[in-house]
């Protein structure tokens, strides 16, 4: 129990820092998705584990073989693809926030080989 509040006061605080001023905004963070898969399966960017976490909860929430439980236990169902749907949000917007800051930080970083 313990553990799905913190999930959930961790997913708040990742959506409040969205409004939060200086920090990128939604529609930012969104568009970093495709730039963040394309850095990710290049090798470049470390997020493989967590994108591979967000996938996995996004067919989670989308998968029928989750409407099974829904119908004998409708509210467990519907509770347990409303705690799984706030982790992805939370998470992704967690995640998108890193991202944007390796992006920044890798932008003052000449490319090119170290020559001995």
């Amino acid at each position: 129990m313990a553990d799905s509040t913190l999930r959930r006061r961790m997913a708040w605080t990742a959506l409040l820092r969205v409004f939060k001023p200086g920090t990128p905004g939604l529609g930012k963070r969104l568009g970093a998705i495709p730039r963040m898969i394309k850095a990710t399966l290049k090798g470049e960017y470390d997020g493989g584990t967590r994108l591979a976490l967000l996938a996995a909860s996004a067919v989670y929430i989308i998968s029928p073989i989750d409407a099974v439980p829904e119908l004998f236990l409708l509210i467990l169902g519907v509770v347990d693809d409303l705690a799984m749907a706030t982790y992805f949000a939370g998470a992704l917007l967690d995640e998108t926030e890193r991202f944007l800051e390796w992006e920044k930080q890798r932008d003052n970083v000449i490319p090119g080989h170290v020559v001995k």
